[in-house]
C-alpha cells in the first residue's frame, strides 16, 4: 500500500489554495490528519482524515479610484499596461495610491483573493504589462506557470555602452549587504538569469531587448549593472548620466541628464490561461519618454 507526503495529498485534495499557503497551515496546525498536528513529509495512511480549519486572510487596504489601463479583461484575469510612478503593492511610505488600492475598486470581489490577484511586480518606475489573477484558482494557476518559468517576459530597455552580441547573464541576486533597500550580485544570493540581444546600437549606448529566465527583485537592473552596461536614468545601479562624445550642449545631452527613471518597459506577457488552457499573448507599445529618448539617439547616431 503506497503512502504519500502529507503537503502533496492536501495539494491534491485542496488544489484550490496555492502549496505554500497548504504549507503555512499545516505548520500552524490549521490543516490536520485525524486531528493531530504532523510535519509535511509525514506519511499520510489510506483512510485517514484529513481537516482545513483556516480562513484565507481578506485584504484590509482600501478601495482607491486610480485610472488603470487595461488593455484585457474577462473572469479569471486581467492584463494592464503599468504606468510610470505606480507602485504595485502597499509598504513602507505607500500605504496608498498603489495598484492594489485601484485593483480593489476596479473589481471589489479581489479582496477576497491574496494579495489583490497580484502575482508579479513591476517596479514604482518601471512601466509596462501585468496580469493580475481574479480569482483564487487563477492565482494559483499563474503562480505555478511562473515558479515553473512558463510565463514569458520581455523588457525593452535604454543602457549606457554598446552591446553587440547577444547573451546572457547568469549570477545570484541578493539584498545588498549594507544598503538594504538594493539588491546586488552575491554568491549566497538566489539563482537569476537574464538573457538580453541588442535591436540598436549607438555610440556609447544601446536599445536592447531581455528576457527573464527567472523573476528576482531588480534583477535586470542589477544584472545589466553586473554586466557593465547599467539602465540610464537608473542611479540606484548605475545609471547615472554619461555624456556623449564632445562637450557641446544638445537636446541629446539634456535629455539624458534630465531623464528621470530607469529606462525600462515590460514590452510583451504571454501565458497559459488558467480557465481555457489558451496561449495568450500581450504587447505594449514603448511610453513616450522612452521613445523619445530613442528618437534622439537615432538623430545623434546618424549625424
Amino acid at each position: 500500500m503506497s503512502r504519500h507526503r502529507f503537503d502533496r495529498v492536501a495539494a491534491d485534495l485542496f488544489p484550490e489554495f496555492s502549496r505554500a499557503r497548504l504549507q503555512q497551515w499545516i505548520q500552524s496546525g490549521e490543516l490536520t490528519i485525524d486531528g493531530q498536528l504532523q510535519a509535511p513529509k509525514f506519511k499520510v495512511d489510506t483512510g485517514a482524515i484529513l481537516r482545513l480549519n483556516a480562513v484565507p486572510e481578506t485584504l484590509t487596504d482600501s478601495p482607491e479610484d486610480i485610472p488603470l489601463e487595461i488593455i484585457f479583461e474577462d473572469e479569471s484575469v486581467l492584463v494592464l499596461d503599468k504606468h510610470d510612478g505606480l507602485v504595485v503593492h502597499p509598504g513602507a511610505g505607500n500605504r496608498n495610491g498603489t495598484l492594489l488600492n485601484a485593483l480593489l475598486h476596479h473589481c471589489p470581489r479581489l479582496e477576497e483573493v491574496p494579495r489583490a490577484g497580484i502575482v508579479h511586480r513591476l517596479d514604482k518606475r518601471t512601466t509596462g504589462l501585468m496580469v493580475v489573477a481574479k480569482t483564487l484558482q487563477a492565482q494559483n494557476h499563474l503562480v505555478k506557470e511562473l515558479q515553473d518559468r512558463h510565463v514569458k517576459r520581455i523588457y525593452e530597455a535604454l543602457v549606457y555602452g554598446v552591446i553587440v552580441r547577444p547573451g546572457k547573464v547568469e549570477a545570484a541576486v541578493g539584498r545588498h549587504r549594507t544598503q538594504r533597500t538594493k539588491m546586488s550580485v552575491r554568491d549566497d544570493g538566489k539563482d537569476a538569469v537574464t538573457h538580453y540581444r541588442s535591436l540598436e546600437q549607438f555610440q556609447r549606448y544601446s536599445h536592447v531587448e531581455l528576457s527573464l529566465q527567472t523573476g528576482r527583485t531588480h534583477q535586470i537592473r542589477v544584472h545589466m549593472q553586473h554586466l557593465g552596461n547599467p539602465l540610464i536614468g537608473d542611479p540606484t545601479y548605475g545609471g547615472h548620466f554619461r555624456h556623449p562624445p564632445g562637450n557641446q550642449e544638445n537636446e541629446l545631452v539634456s535629455a539624458l541628464h534630465s531623464f528621470p527613471r530607469q529606462a525600462l518597459h515590460a514590452r510583451r506577457l504571454s501565458f497559459v490561461h488558467p480557465s481555457s488552457g489558451e496561449e495568450c499573448e500581450f504587447e505594449s507599445i514603448l511610453p513616450d519618454d522612452m521613445a523619445e529618448l530613442l528618437v534622439l539617439l537615432r538623430q545623434y547616431a546618424s549625424a
